[in-house]
């Protein structure tokens, strides 16, 4: 069957189509009326829409009884009417945001069902549409640093927007590595079944891994240790220097535990004056794109590991970080401080109104 549009209705449709923002049913319906128009089969042009042929043929249908005004709107589907009022659903979220039970720290199904009298299918329903999740809780915590914007702005503009001839290299400690044996050997995986791996362990001491991210190119110059005091800093301030060409100057970003700031420390920056350290504000080990390659070690080396020495756990990371270097990938930091800092105060307006 051919459709035939008008110029008005041809441009209508293909605006509709060009909408980055617009409903997705309506361009795939535009596009199955443009390709008709153009000379199309039915399941040509369903294929082009996206569409099954059956719901292809119903919306072309639409369109030659109804023209353009027929294909924005569904019309009302057959059904049982929505039976709890929307003040109740309202109640329901407000107690859910609002309030906790008498005995627990969050409303489950059935609480909530027995407190605001629907259905515990009704509120799992009435939660899903709201998107709430009363089971599930993130952690936070707002930095109270006097200096925040200001650190916020110097370490992301580092990111952003590099100095010439200098590396950017995010510093720290990822320090007490336990190096624990299982008691059990675990069972390997198969289908319909992860693997295991016993709940309990043998400790056998710890270490500490100091490392260094260069931002650029997704290195890390790592050496582990067993303590964490500003000696143990100052060594690898030492292999850093090593390890770096010495016409580059280097900028570290760092967080702000005491040893970084300890006077045998600036005592030996004061000495080698192509270290510049940038501090980021407190609570925000976020702002370390190095904590991104602590949390990625210890997903893939560390965790699931069983090591029956420290030596061992060193051993492990040792060839982690040589296996990364071979084929290193940097983390790319796209947000704008100005971006962070809107975020922040918002978070900030909240907390205050609530407190």
């Amino acid at each position: 069957m051919t459709v035939t549009i008008s110029d008005v209705d041809k441009a209508v449709l293909v605006s509709w189509t060009r909408k980055a923002s617009g409903e997705l049913r309506k361009a795939k319906r535009a596009t199955l009326v443009l390709a008709l128009s153009e000379g199309d089969s039915l399941a040509d042009a369903a294929r082009k829409a996206g569409m099954h042929r059956h719901s292809a043929a119903f919306w072309r249908d639409r369109f030659l009884s109804e023209g353009v005004a027929g294909l924005e709107k569904d019309k009302p589907r057959p059904g049982r009417p929505k039976t709890i009022p929307v003040e109740r659903v309202q109640a329901v979220l407000t107690i859910t945001r609002m309030t906790t039970p008498e005995n627990a720290t969050h409303w489950s199904v059935r609480t909530m069902a027995q407190a605001s009298g629907v259905s515990p299918a009704s509120v799992q329903r009435i939660w899903a549409a709201n998107g709430m999740k009363p089971h599930l809780i993130r952690t936070f915590k707002l930095s109270k640093d006097p200096k925040f914007e200001e650190k916020l702005i110097d370490v992301v503009g580092l990111y952003l927007a590099p100095p010439e001839k200098a590396l950017v290299l995010c510093v720290d400690e990822k320090s007490q590595i336990q190096a624990l044996d299982r008691t059990q050997p675990g069972l390997p995986m198969k289908k319909g079944r992860c693997g295991t791996m016993t709940h309990d362990y043998k400790r056998h001491g710890t270490t500490t891994l100091f490392a260094a991210l260069n931002v650029l190119d997704g290195t890390v110059i790592g050496s582990c240790k067993k303590r964490h005091r500003h000696e143990e800093f100052i060594a690898f301030l030492k292999e850093i220097d090593r390890k770096t060409p010495g016409d580059l100057d280097l900028h570290l970003v760092l967080d702000n535990y005491a040893t970084h700031k300890h006077a045998d420390v600036k005592a030996w920056l004061a000495q080698h004056t192509r270290f510049q350290l940038h501090f980021v504000p407190t609570s925000c080990s976020w702002l370390n794109l190095v904590e991104r390659f602590f949390a990625q070690i210890t997903d893939k080396a560390i965790r699931r590991g069983a090591f029956d020495s420290v030596a061992e756990l060193i051993q492990t990371i040792e060839h982690y970080l040589k296996c990364h270097n071979q084929e290193p990938k940097p983390f790319k930091w796209t947000a704008s401080a100005e971006a962070i800092i809107e975020k922040v105060n918002r978070c900030r307006y909240i907390y205050e109104t609530l407190h």
